[in-house]
Protein backbone atom coordinates (compact mmCIF):
# COMPACT_ATOMS: atom_id res chain seq x y z
CA UNK A 1 0.00 0.00 0.00
CA UNK A 2 1.35 3.28 -0.65
CA UNK A 3 2.77 5.53 2.36
CA UNK A 4 0.21 8.14 1.42
CA UNK A 5 -2.55 5.89 1.76
CA UNK A 6 -1.26 4.14 4.85
CA UNK A 7 -1.10 7.64 6.74
CA UNK A 8 -4.20 8.89 5.68
CA UNK A 9 -5.98 5.65 7.06
CA UNK A 10 -4.08 5.53 10.25
CA UNK A 11 -5.21 9.35 10.46
CA UNK A 12 -8.76 8.34 10.00
CA UNK A 13 -8.52 4.96 12.23
CA UNK A 14 -7.25 7.24 15.41
CA UNK A 15 -9.96 9.47 14.88
CA UNK A 16 -12.44 7.00 15.00
CA UNK A 17 -11.36 5.57 17.55
CA UNK A 18 -11.70 8.67 19.62
CA UNK A 19 -14.94 9.32 18.71
CA UNK A 20 -15.88 5.55 19.65
CA UNK A 21 -14.23 6.32 23.04
CA UNK A 22 -16.68 9.40 23.58
CA UNK A 23 -19.76 7.34 22.45
CA UNK A 24 -19.03 4.52 24.43
CA UNK A 25 -18.39 6.35 27.50
CA UNK A 26 -21.25 8.73 27.21
CA UNK A 27 -23.81 5.84 26.54
CA UNK A 28 -22.83 4.55 30.26
CA UNK A 29 -24.43 7.01 32.60
CA UNK A 30 -21.99 5.60 35.67
CA UNK A 31 -18.83 6.49 33.33
CA UNK A 32 -20.36 9.62 31.45
CA UNK A 33 -18.00 12.02 30.39
CA UNK A 34 -18.47 15.19 28.37
CA UNK A 35 -15.01 16.04 26.14
CA UNK A 36 -14.78 19.37 26.05
CA UNK A 37 -14.87 21.27 23.09
CA UNK A 38 -11.59 22.40 22.42
CA UNK A 39 -10.37 18.79 22.72
CA UNK A 40 -13.27 18.14 19.61
CA UNK A 41 -11.98 20.48 17.82
CA UNK A 42 -8.74 19.40 18.34
CA UNK A 43 -9.30 16.03 17.53
CA UNK A 44 -11.06 17.42 13.73
CA UNK A 45 -7.43 19.95 13.45
CA UNK A 46 -4.84 17.39 14.10
CA UNK A 47 -6.98 14.20 11.70
CA UNK A 48 -6.68 17.33 8.27
CA UNK A 49 -3.18 18.06 9.15
CA UNK A 50 -2.20 14.38 9.46
CA UNK A 51 -3.80 14.54 5.83
CA UNK A 52 -2.24 17.81 4.69
CA UNK A 53 1.28 16.52 5.69
CA UNK A 54 0.59 12.96 4.17
CA UNK A 55 -0.29 14.68 0.98
CA UNK A 56 3.05 16.73 1.02
CA UNK A 57 4.75 13.36 1.62
CA UNK A 58 3.37 12.30 -1.67
CA UNK A 59 4.69 15.34 -3.16
CA UNK A 60 8.17 14.12 -2.16
CA UNK A 61 7.85 11.30 -3.87
CA UNK A 62 6.41 12.06 -7.29
CA UNK A 63 7.94 13.02 -9.93
CA UNK A 64 5.73 14.29 -12.86
CA UNK A 65 3.71 17.62 -12.61
CA UNK A 66 0.32 16.27 -13.03
CA UNK A 67 1.00 14.33 -9.83
CA UNK A 68 2.99 16.91 -8.17
CA UNK A 69 0.23 19.54 -8.53
CA UNK A 70 -2.82 17.00 -7.63
CA UNK A 71 -0.84 16.44 -4.02
CA UNK A 72 -0.43 20.06 -3.91
CA UNK A 73 -4.06 20.95 -4.45
CA UNK A 74 -5.28 18.23 -2.17
CA UNK A 75 -2.82 19.70 0.48
CA UNK A 76 -4.06 23.21 -0.13
CA UNK A 77 -7.80 21.95 0.77
CA UNK A 78 -6.74 20.77 3.96
CA UNK A 79 -4.60 23.94 4.86
CA UNK A 80 -7.42 26.25 4.29
CA UNK A 81 -10.04 24.16 5.81
CA UNK A 82 -7.58 24.39 9.28
CA UNK A 83 -6.65 27.95 8.82
CA UNK A 84 -9.35 29.70 11.22
CA UNK A 85 -7.61 27.52 13.57
CA UNK A 86 -4.07 27.31 13.13
CA UNK A 87 -4.05 31.42 12.46
CA UNK A 88 -5.44 32.06 15.09
CA UNK A 89 -2.90 29.53 17.03
CA UNK A 90 0.03 29.30 15.38
CA UNK A 91 0.69 32.96 13.70
CA UNK A 92 3.99 33.48 13.46
CA UNK A 93 3.97 29.76 11.29
CA UNK A 94 0.77 30.25 9.67
CA UNK A 95 2.55 32.99 8.18
CA UNK A 96 5.64 31.28 7.24
CA UNK A 97 3.68 28.31 6.07
CA UNK A 98 1.14 30.80 3.72
CA UNK A 99 3.95 33.53 3.04
CA UNK A 100 4.68 35.20 -0.19
CA UNK A 101 7.82 33.34 -2.45
CA UNK A 102 9.85 36.66 -1.48
CA UNK A 103 12.88 36.57 0.65
CA UNK A 104 12.07 37.29 3.99
CA UNK A 105 14.37 39.97 5.62
CA UNK A 106 13.66 40.24 9.76
CA UNK A 107 15.74 43.38 10.90
CA UNK A 108 15.55 43.71 15.23
CA UNK A 109 18.25 45.62 15.12
CA UNK A 110 21.97 46.35 13.55
CA UNK A 111 23.50 43.21 15.74
CA UNK A 112 20.04 40.96 14.85
CA UNK A 113 19.57 40.89 11.10
CA UNK A 114 17.97 37.22 10.11
CA UNK A 115 17.44 36.22 6.21
CA UNK A 116 15.58 33.63 5.49
CA UNK A 117 14.41 31.93 2.37
CA UNK A 118 10.62 31.50 2.18
CA UNK A 119 8.59 28.24 2.01
CA UNK A 120 5.01 27.07 2.25
CA UNK A 121 2.19 26.66 -0.13
CA UNK A 122 2.94 30.40 -1.93
CA UNK A 123 6.28 28.85 -3.11
CA UNK A 124 5.38 25.52 -4.25
CA UNK A 125 2.36 26.84 -6.22
CA UNK A 126 4.78 29.21 -7.64
CA UNK A 127 7.78 26.66 -8.29
CA UNK A 128 4.93 24.20 -9.82
CA UNK A 129 4.21 26.85 -12.72
CA UNK A 130 7.59 28.17 -13.70
CA UNK A 131 8.83 27.23 -16.91
CA UNK A 132 10.76 24.80 -16.04
CA UNK A 133 10.02 22.70 -13.40
CA UNK A 134 12.40 21.91 -11.01
CA UNK A 135 11.95 18.64 -9.32
CA UNK A 136 14.28 18.98 -6.77
CA UNK A 137 13.84 21.87 -4.95
CA UNK A 138 9.99 21.39 -5.26
CA UNK A 139 10.58 18.10 -3.44
CA UNK A 140 12.61 19.84 -0.51
CA UNK A 141 10.16 22.20 -0.02
CA UNK A 142 7.39 20.31 0.06
CA UNK A 143 9.67 18.37 2.40
CA UNK A 144 10.37 21.18 4.53
CA UNK A 145 6.37 22.37 4.67
CA UNK A 146 5.65 19.16 5.93
CA UNK A 147 8.39 19.46 8.81
CA UNK A 148 6.91 22.03 9.87
CA UNK A 149 3.21 21.01 9.90
CA UNK A 150 4.44 17.91 11.83
CA UNK A 151 5.89 19.96 14.47
CA UNK A 152 3.18 21.78 15.18
CA UNK A 153 0.97 18.10 14.60
CA UNK A 154 3.32 17.31 17.88
CA UNK A 155 3.04 20.78 20.20
CA UNK A 156 -0.24 21.10 19.46
CA UNK A 157 -2.62 21.25 22.73
CA UNK A 158 -6.00 23.77 22.12
CA UNK A 159 -7.74 25.19 25.63
CA UNK A 160 -9.60 27.90 24.04
CA UNK A 161 -12.60 29.94 25.75
CA UNK A 162 -15.64 31.21 24.15
CA UNK A 163 -14.28 34.46 23.31
CA UNK A 164 -11.03 32.81 21.59
CA UNK A 165 -13.87 30.69 19.34
CA UNK A 166 -14.98 34.06 18.34
CA UNK A 167 -11.81 35.93 17.75
CA UNK A 168 -10.78 33.01 15.60
CA UNK A 169 -13.88 33.39 13.44
CA UNK A 170 -13.52 37.09 13.60
CA UNK A 171 -10.68 36.99 12.40
CA UNK A 172 -11.16 33.90 9.62
CA UNK A 173 -14.12 36.54 8.05
CA UNK A 174 -11.56 39.05 8.02
CA UNK A 175 -8.60 37.27 6.21
CA UNK A 176 -11.07 36.05 3.88
CA UNK A 177 -12.40 39.51 3.11
CA UNK A 178 -8.81 41.40 2.94
CA UNK A 179 -6.21 38.81 1.45
CA UNK A 180 -8.42 35.20 0.29
CA UNK A 181 -10.31 37.14 -2.47
CA UNK A 182 -7.12 39.29 -3.38
CA UNK A 183 -5.33 36.59 -4.96
CA UNK A 184 -2.81 37.31 -2.32
CA UNK A 185 -2.12 33.63 -1.41
CA UNK A 186 -3.17 32.14 -5.19
CA UNK A 187 -0.53 33.66 -7.02
CA UNK A 188 -0.24 31.34 -10.00
CA UNK A 189 -3.65 28.81 -9.84
CA UNK A 190 -5.71 32.46 -8.48
CA UNK A 191 -7.43 29.78 -6.58
CA UNK A 192 -8.84 32.20 -4.03
CA UNK A 193 -12.74 31.83 -4.32
CA UNK A 194 -12.52 28.46 -4.28
CA UNK A 195 -10.18 28.45 -1.34
CA UNK A 196 -12.42 30.89 -0.02
CA UNK A 197 -15.16 28.13 0.30
CA UNK A 198 -12.58 26.10 2.10
CA UNK A 199 -11.87 28.50 4.68
CA UNK A 200 -15.84 29.11 5.02
CA UNK A 201 -15.85 25.57 5.96
CA UNK A 202 -13.67 25.21 8.10
CA UNK A 203 -15.36 28.09 10.19
CA UNK A 204 -18.79 26.00 9.55
CA UNK A 205 -16.72 23.34 11.48
CA UNK A 206 -15.86 25.38 14.20
CA UNK A 207 -19.50 27.07 14.46
CA UNK A 208 -20.85 23.77 14.15
CA UNK A 209 -19.35 22.00 17.12
CA UNK A 210 -20.27 25.38 19.39
CA UNK A 211 -24.15 24.63 18.55
CA UNK A 212 -24.78 23.82 21.86
CA UNK A 213 -23.42 27.01 23.14
CA UNK A 214 -26.38 28.94 21.26
CA UNK A 215 -29.32 30.01 23.77
CA UNK A 216 -31.19 31.33 20.89
CA UNK A 217 -33.11 29.08 18.78
CA UNK A 218 -32.98 31.19 15.73
CA UNK A 219 -29.59 33.00 15.64
CA UNK A 220 -27.22 29.17 14.88
CA UNK A 221 -29.24 28.35 11.89
CA UNK A 222 -28.71 32.22 10.87
CA UNK A 223 -25.18 32.41 10.80
CA UNK A 224 -24.79 29.09 9.25
CA UNK A 225 -27.56 30.03 6.23
CA UNK A 226 -25.63 32.99 5.55
CA UNK A 227 -21.90 31.95 5.48
CA UNK A 228 -23.70 29.67 3.25
CA UNK A 229 -25.09 32.28 1.02
CA UNK A 230 -21.43 33.47 1.12
CA UNK A 231 -20.24 30.51 -0.62
CA UNK A 232 -22.78 29.73 -2.89
CA UNK A 233 -21.70 34.01 -4.18
CA UNK A 234 -18.04 32.54 -4.20
CA UNK A 235 -18.72 29.23 -5.84
CA UNK A 236 -20.66 31.16 -8.91
CA UNK A 237 -17.84 33.70 -9.62
CA UNK A 238 -14.65 33.64 -11.18
CA UNK A 239 -11.40 35.69 -10.32
CA UNK A 240 -11.40 38.26 -13.08
CA UNK A 241 -14.93 39.72 -12.72
CA UNK A 242 -16.32 38.66 -9.19
CA UNK A 243 -18.15 41.76 -6.97
CA UNK A 244 -15.99 41.95 -4.03
CA UNK A 245 -17.82 44.65 -3.05
CA UNK A 246 -21.07 42.93 -3.27
CA UNK A 247 -19.22 40.55 -1.57
CA UNK A 248 -17.83 42.51 1.43
CA UNK A 249 -21.16 44.85 1.80
CA UNK A 250 -23.63 41.95 1.65
CA UNK A 251 -21.68 38.97 3.47
CA UNK A 252 -18.59 39.79 5.06
CA UNK A 253 -20.01 42.75 7.47
CA UNK A 254 -23.31 41.22 7.94
CA UNK A 255 -21.30 37.95 8.81
CA UNK A 256 -19.52 40.53 11.42
CA UNK A 257 -22.69 41.62 12.70
CA UNK A 258 -24.01 38.45 13.67
CA UNK A 259 -20.78 37.90 15.72
CA UNK A 260 -21.59 40.93 17.73
CA UNK A 261 -25.10 38.91 18.33
CA UNK A 262 -23.40 35.40 19.74
CA UNK A 263 -21.15 37.49 21.48
CA UNK A 264 -23.98 38.83 23.41
CA UNK A 265 -26.41 35.27 23.00
CA UNK A 266 -23.08 33.61 24.71
CA UNK A 267 -22.65 36.13 27.56
CA UNK A 268 -18.99 36.75 26.44
CA UNK A 269 -16.98 39.32 27.88
CA UNK A 270 -12.97 39.52 26.11
CA UNK A 271 -10.64 40.50 28.29
CA UNK A 272 -8.96 42.75 26.19
CA UNK A 273 -8.34 44.20 22.54
CA UNK A 274 -6.17 43.22 19.99
CA UNK A 275 -6.20 45.45 16.42
CA UNK A 276 -9.66 45.04 15.77
CA UNK A 277 -12.06 46.82 18.28
CA UNK A 278 -13.91 43.91 19.85
CA UNK A 279 -17.24 45.88 19.43
CA UNK A 280 -16.65 46.18 15.69
CA UNK A 281 -19.78 45.65 12.65
CA UNK A 282 -17.49 46.34 9.59
CA UNK A 283 -14.10 46.36 7.91
CA UNK A 284 -14.69 50.10 6.78
CA UNK A 285 -15.51 51.92 9.85
CA UNK A 286 -13.79 54.45 12.22
CA UNK A 287 -15.04 51.88 14.59
CA UNK A 288 -13.07 49.00 13.22
CA UNK A 289 -9.85 49.76 14.91
CA UNK A 290 -8.69 49.47 18.76
CA UNK A 291 -5.99 52.77 18.25
CA UNK A 292 -4.21 51.67 21.50
CA UNK A 293 -2.87 48.71 20.13
CA UNK A 294 -0.86 50.62 17.36
CA UNK A 295 0.42 53.02 19.89
CA UNK A 296 2.79 52.09 23.00
CA UNK A 297 0.88 54.59 24.89
CA UNK A 298 -2.46 53.65 26.20
CA UNK A 299 -4.93 56.37 25.47
CA UNK A 300 -8.46 55.22 27.33
CA UNK A 301 -8.69 57.72 29.47
CA UNK A 302 -11.49 61.05 29.24
CA UNK A 303 -8.63 63.27 28.08
CA UNK A 304 -7.88 62.06 24.64
CA UNK A 305 -10.06 64.82 22.77
CA UNK A 306 -8.52 67.39 24.84
CA UNK A 307 -4.97 66.13 23.93
CA UNK A 308 -5.57 66.21 20.54
CA UNK A 309 -6.66 69.36 20.53
CA UNK A 310 -3.54 70.26 22.71
CA UNK A 311 -1.94 68.47 19.50
CA UNK A 312 -2.68 70.06 16.75
CA UNK A 313 -1.85 73.62 18.35
CA UNK A 314 1.59 71.95 19.11
CA UNK A 315 1.40 70.87 15.23
CA UNK A 316 0.69 74.07 13.72
CA UNK A 317 3.27 75.78 16.18
CA UNK A 318 6.46 77.51 14.35
CA UNK A 319 8.01 77.90 17.85
CA UNK A 320 8.86 74.56 17.65
CA UNK A 321 11.53 74.82 15.21
CA UNK A 322 14.83 76.53 15.67
CA UNK A 323 14.23 79.45 13.36
CA UNK A 324 10.52 80.27 14.57
CA UNK A 325 9.77 79.31 10.38
CA UNK A 326 8.26 75.55 10.31
CA UNK A 327 5.81 73.80 12.12
CA UNK A 328 4.80 70.43 11.24
CA UNK A 329 1.67 71.61 9.04
CA UNK A 330 4.37 73.60 6.69
CA UNK A 331 5.12 69.87 4.94
CA UNK A 332 1.58 68.49 5.96
CA UNK A 333 -0.80 70.85 4.76
CA UNK A 334 -4.54 69.40 5.68
CA UNK A 335 -6.12 70.81 2.71
CA UNK A 336 -3.76 68.42 0.75
CA UNK A 337 -4.44 65.24 3.26
CA UNK A 338 -1.78 66.29 5.37
CA UNK A 339 1.28 66.81 2.11
CA UNK A 340 2.61 69.62 0.56
CA UNK A 341 2.05 68.94 -3.33
CA UNK A 342 5.59 69.31 -3.91
CA UNK A 343 8.23 66.75 -5.83
CA UNK A 344 10.20 66.85 -2.67
CA UNK A 345 9.98 69.41 -0.16
CA UNK A 346 13.40 71.78 -0.41
CA UNK A 347 16.45 70.18 0.69
CA UNK A 348 14.31 66.56 1.83
CA UNK A 349 15.16 63.42 0.03
CA UNK A 350 12.13 62.00 -0.66
CA UNK A 351 7.80 63.00 -1.16
CA UNK A 352 6.44 64.03 2.41
CA UNK A 353 3.56 61.35 2.57
CA UNK A 354 0.31 61.75 3.72
CA UNK A 355 -0.33 61.96 7.58
CA UNK A 356 -3.65 60.60 7.46
CA UNK A 357 -4.13 56.88 9.10
CA UNK A 358 -0.66 57.05 9.55
CA UNK A 359 -1.36 55.67 13.41
CA UNK A 360 -2.59 52.61 11.53
CA UNK A 361 1.10 51.19 10.55
CA UNK A 362 3.68 49.82 12.59
CA UNK A 363 6.56 51.50 10.47
CA UNK A 364 7.14 55.07 9.90
CA UNK A 365 9.13 57.32 7.17
CA UNK A 366 9.45 55.57 4.05
CA UNK A 367 12.69 53.46 4.95
CA UNK A 368 10.59 52.43 8.38
CA UNK A 369 13.55 53.58 11.09
CA UNK A 370 11.19 54.36 14.15
CA UNK A 371 8.67 51.93 15.30
CA UNK A 372 6.10 54.78 16.70
CA UNK A 373 4.55 58.05 15.84
CA UNK A 374 6.55 59.49 19.02
CA UNK A 375 9.76 58.55 17.25
CA UNK A 376 8.71 60.17 14.17
CA UNK A 377 8.70 63.33 16.25
CA UNK A 378 12.35 63.19 17.70
CA UNK A 379 13.24 62.66 13.72
CA UNK A 380 12.01 65.74 12.76
CA UNK A 381 12.79 68.09 15.57
CA UNK A 382 16.45 66.84 15.23
CA UNK A 383 16.68 66.87 11.76
CA UNK A 384 18.85 70.36 10.30
CA UNK A 385 16.70 70.80 7.10
CA UNK A 386 13.65 70.49 9.33
CA UNK A 387 13.20 71.41 12.95
CA UNK A 388 16.84 72.11 13.63
CA UNK A 389 16.60 71.53 17.41
CA UNK A 390 16.28 68.67 20.04
CA UNK A 391 14.07 67.62 22.75
CA UNK A 392 15.59 69.63 25.07
CA UNK A 393 15.17 73.09 23.42
CA UNK A 394 11.66 72.03 22.62
CA UNK A 395 10.51 71.23 26.18
CA UNK A 396 12.44 74.61 27.39
CA UNK A 397 10.10 76.58 24.49
CA UNK A 398 6.74 74.89 25.22
CA UNK A 399 7.05 75.64 29.01
CA UNK A 400 8.34 79.64 28.55
CA UNK A 401 4.35 79.39 27.35
CA UNK A 402 2.10 80.14 30.01
CA UNK A 403 -0.70 78.77 28.38
CA UNK A 404 0.69 76.02 27.04
CA UNK A 405 2.02 75.20 30.72
CA UNK A 406 -1.45 75.32 32.78
CA UNK A 407 -3.23 73.01 29.40
CA UNK A 408 -0.26 70.61 29.90
CA UNK A 409 -0.56 70.52 33.95
CA UNK A 410 -4.20 69.94 33.57
CA UNK A 411 -3.71 66.67 31.01
CA UNK A 412 -0.80 65.15 32.12
CA UNK A 413 0.46 64.04 35.27
CA UNK A 414 4.02 65.52 34.76
CA UNK A 415 2.73 68.67 32.99
CA UNK A 416 5.68 69.58 30.20
CA UNK A 417 7.90 66.95 29.33
CA UNK A 418 9.87 65.90 26.45
CA UNK A 419 7.37 62.59 26.66
CA UNK A 420 4.18 64.35 27.20
CA UNK A 421 5.17 66.96 24.19
CA UNK A 422 5.60 64.36 21.59
CA UNK A 423 2.70 62.01 22.81
CA UNK A 424 0.14 65.05 22.53
CA UNK A 425 1.26 65.65 18.52
CA UNK A 426 1.10 61.94 18.16
CA UNK A 427 -2.28 61.54 19.94
CA UNK A 428 -3.48 64.31 17.20
CA UNK A 429 -1.92 62.62 14.21
CA UNK A 430 -3.32 59.34 15.06
CA UNK A 431 -7.07 61.03 15.00
CA UNK A 432 -6.16 61.80 11.33
CA UNK A 433 -8.42 59.53 9.25
CA UNK A 434 -12.08 58.44 9.91
CA UNK A 435 -13.34 56.22 7.36
CA UNK A 436 -15.58 58.96 6.36
CA UNK A 437 -14.80 58.83 2.33
CA UNK A 438 -17.37 58.12 -0.36
CA UNK A 439 -16.60 54.73 -0.52
CA UNK A 440 -16.76 53.49 3.31
CA UNK A 441 -20.46 55.29 3.01
CA UNK A 442 -21.15 53.24 0.20
CA UNK A 443 -19.62 49.74 1.36
CA UNK A 444 -21.27 50.13 5.02
CA UNK A 445 -24.49 50.90 3.13
CA UNK A 446 -25.24 54.35 4.56
CA UNK A 447 -25.50 55.67 1.12
CA UNK A 448 -25.74 54.20 -2.62
CA UNK A 449 -23.54 56.84 -5.16
CA UNK A 450 -21.15 54.62 -6.22
CA UNK A 451 -20.64 54.64 -9.98
CA UNK A 452 -20.44 51.56 -11.93
CA UNK A 453 -17.12 52.21 -12.90
CA UNK A 454 -16.25 53.09 -9.04
CA UNK A 455 -16.96 49.59 -8.13
CA UNK A 456 -15.43 47.91 -11.17
CA UNK A 457 -12.57 50.05 -9.85
CA UNK A 458 -12.63 48.70 -6.50
CA UNK A 459 -12.46 45.07 -7.97
CA UNK A 460 -9.75 45.45 -9.96
CA UNK A 461 -7.79 46.97 -7.68
CA UNK A 462 -9.06 43.86 -4.73
CA UNK A 463 -8.51 40.99 -7.81
CA UNK A 464 -7.25 41.28 -11.38
CA UNK A 465 -4.53 44.57 -10.79
CA UNK A 466 -3.57 43.02 -7.77
CA UNK A 467 -3.10 46.30 -5.91
CA UNK A 468 -4.50 44.96 -2.98
CA UNK A 469 -1.38 42.00 -2.54
CA UNK A 470 0.86 45.15 -1.20
CA UNK A 471 -1.80 47.83 -0.20
CA UNK A 472 -4.20 45.87 2.36
CA UNK A 473 -7.27 46.74 2.51
CA UNK A 474 -9.22 48.46 4.75
CA UNK A 475 -6.33 51.22 5.30
CA UNK A 476 -4.95 50.15 1.87
CA UNK A 477 -1.67 50.22 3.40
CA UNK A 478 1.17 47.84 3.75
CA UNK A 479 0.07 46.74 7.29
CA UNK A 480 -0.78 43.50 7.06
CA UNK A 481 -4.09 41.99 8.26
CA UNK A 482 -5.66 40.16 9.74
CA UNK A 483 -3.41 40.63 12.77
CA UNK A 484 -1.56 44.13 11.94
CA UNK A 485 1.63 42.97 13.21
CA UNK A 486 4.15 44.13 10.84
CA UNK A 487 4.00 47.07 8.11
CA UNK A 488 5.50 45.88 4.86
CA UNK A 489 8.62 47.31 2.05
CA UNK A 490 8.44 46.52 -1.52
CA UNK A 491 11.32 46.82 -3.88
CA UNK A 492 9.36 48.01 -6.92
CA UNK A 493 11.63 49.26 -9.28
CA UNK A 494 10.59 53.29 -9.13
CA UNK A 495 12.68 55.22 -11.59
CA UNK A 496 14.97 58.73 -10.87
CA UNK A 497 12.96 59.82 -13.77
CA UNK A 498 10.66 59.30 -16.25
CA UNK A 499 13.24 59.60 -19.39
CA UNK A 500 16.25 57.61 -18.27
CA UNK A 501 13.96 54.67 -16.87
CA UNK A 502 17.46 53.61 -14.78
CA UNK A 503 16.53 53.14 -11.12
CA UNK A 504 16.32 55.34 -8.29
CA UNK A 505 19.30 56.43 -5.99
CA UNK A 506 17.44 56.56 -3.63
CA UNK A 507 18.18 53.05 -0.92
CA UNK A 508 15.79 53.21 0.84
CA UNK A 509 15.39 50.74 4.01
CA UNK A 510 19.16 49.75 2.96
CA UNK A 511 19.95 52.48 4.85
CA UNK A 512 19.08 52.26 8.14
CA UNK A 513 20.98 48.57 8.77
CA UNK A 514 23.03 48.22 5.68
CA UNK A 515 21.37 45.05 4.41
CA UNK A 516 21.66 44.42 0.83
CA UNK A 517 18.62 42.22 0.17
CA UNK A 518 16.73 45.76 1.37
CA UNK A 519 18.30 48.23 -1.37
CA UNK A 520 15.56 50.22 -2.74
CA UNK A 521 12.84 48.70 -0.73
CA UNK A 522 10.53 51.61 0.46
CA UNK A 523 7.54 51.26 2.79
CA UNK A 524 4.29 50.72 1.13
CA UNK A 525 1.85 53.80 2.36
CA UNK A 526 -1.91 54.24 2.12
CA UNK A 527 -3.60 55.24 -0.98
CA UNK A 528 -6.53 56.56 1.03
CA UNK A 529 -6.87 60.12 0.44
CA UNK A 530 -4.57 59.66 -2.68
CA UNK A 531 -6.67 62.03 -4.93
CA UNK A 532 -5.07 65.24 -3.06
CA UNK A 533 -1.61 63.62 -2.57
CA UNK A 534 0.32 64.36 -6.34
CA UNK A 535 2.83 63.71 -6.56
CA UNK A 536 3.66 60.16 -6.26
CA UNK A 537 6.24 57.36 -5.39
CA UNK A 538 8.94 57.89 -2.16
CA UNK A 539 10.63 60.57 -4.83
CA UNK A 540 7.40 61.92 -6.72
CA UNK A 541 8.51 61.13 -9.87
CA UNK A 542 5.22 60.26 -11.48
CA UNK A 543 2.36 63.33 -11.52
CA UNK A 544 -0.65 61.70 -12.29
CA UNK A 545 -2.22 58.66 -10.85
CA UNK A 546 -2.58 57.30 -14.20
CA UNK A 547 1.10 57.19 -15.09
CA UNK A 548 1.41 55.06 -12.08
CA UNK A 549 -0.99 52.56 -12.94
CA UNK A 550 0.83 52.58 -16.52
CA UNK A 551 3.78 51.70 -14.35
CA UNK A 552 2.25 48.75 -12.58
CA UNK A 553 0.53 47.76 -15.46
CA UNK A 554 3.94 47.12 -17.31
CA UNK A 555 5.75 45.24 -14.12
CA UNK A 556 7.18 47.88 -12.21
CA UNK A 557 11.14 48.14 -12.85
CA UNK A 558 11.40 44.80 -15.18
CA UNK A 559 8.98 46.37 -16.99
CA UNK A 560 10.96 49.25 -17.95
CA UNK A 561 14.21 47.27 -18.57
CA UNK A 562 15.73 46.97 -15.11
CA UNK A 563 17.44 43.75 -13.74
CA UNK A 564 16.52 43.82 -10.16
CA UNK A 565 16.74 40.91 -7.87
CA UNK A 566 14.94 41.55 -5.00
CA UNK A 567 11.97 43.00 -6.84
CA UNK A 568 8.53 41.95 -5.41
CA UNK A 569 6.38 43.67 -7.50
CA UNK A 570 5.65 40.69 -9.87
CA UNK A 571 7.39 41.17 -13.41
CA UNK A 572 4.72 40.44 -15.83
CA UNK A 573 1.95 42.85 -17.49
CA UNK A 574 -1.32 42.91 -15.58
CA UNK A 575 -2.62 43.58 -18.69
CA UNK A 576 -5.49 46.02 -18.02
CA UNK A 577 -7.44 48.18 -20.05
CA UNK A 578 -7.03 51.70 -20.86
CA UNK A 579 -11.03 51.39 -19.07
CA UNK A 580 -9.79 49.32 -16.26
CA UNK A 581 -6.69 51.27 -15.30
CA UNK A 582 -9.34 54.62 -15.72
CA UNK A 583 -11.68 52.66 -13.38
CA UNK A 584 -9.02 52.43 -10.62
CA UNK A 585 -8.14 55.76 -10.34
CA UNK A 586 -12.24 56.29 -10.12
CA UNK A 587 -12.18 53.69 -7.28
CA UNK A 588 -8.84 55.51 -5.61
CA UNK A 589 -10.59 58.95 -6.26
CA UNK A 590 -13.77 57.47 -3.75
CA UNK A 591 -11.08 56.95 -0.96
CA UNK A 592 -11.23 60.89 -0.47
CA UNK A 593 -12.42 61.78 3.60
CA UNK A 594 -15.27 63.72 3.98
Amino acid sequence: MHIFQVKIKKAHYLLVCLLLVILSSCGKKERAMVIPKDKQLEAIYLSRLDTCIAYLDSMTLASGKHDLLVNFQKARQQFKRIEVVMGFVERENYKTLNGPNILKVEEEDATDIKIRNPFGFQVLEELLFEDSLKIVEVHNIASKTRDRLQLIRNNTSLKLKSYHILWMVRDELARIALTGITGFDSPALTQSLPEAVMAYDGILEVVSLYETHFISTELYPKIVAEIKLAQAMLRDGNFNDFNRFAFIKNHINKQLRLLQEIKTDWNVEYPMELAFNNEMTSLFSSETFNMDFYSDYVEVDSLFPFKQELGKQLFNDHQLSATNTMSCATCHNSDKAFTDGLKTFPKQLRNTPTLTYAGLQQSFFYDGRTGNLEGQIVDVVNNNNEFHSNLANLQDVISKDSGYVTTFEKLYKNGVTQENVRNAIAVYVRGLGDFSSKFDHNINDLENTLTKSEINGFNLFMGKAKCATCHFPPVFNGTVPPYFTESEFELLGVPKDTITNVVDTDFGRYDVYQTEERKHFFKTPTVRNISKTAPYMHNGVYNTLHQVLVFYNNGGGAGLGMDLEYQTLPPDALNLTEQEMEDIVLFMNTLEDQ
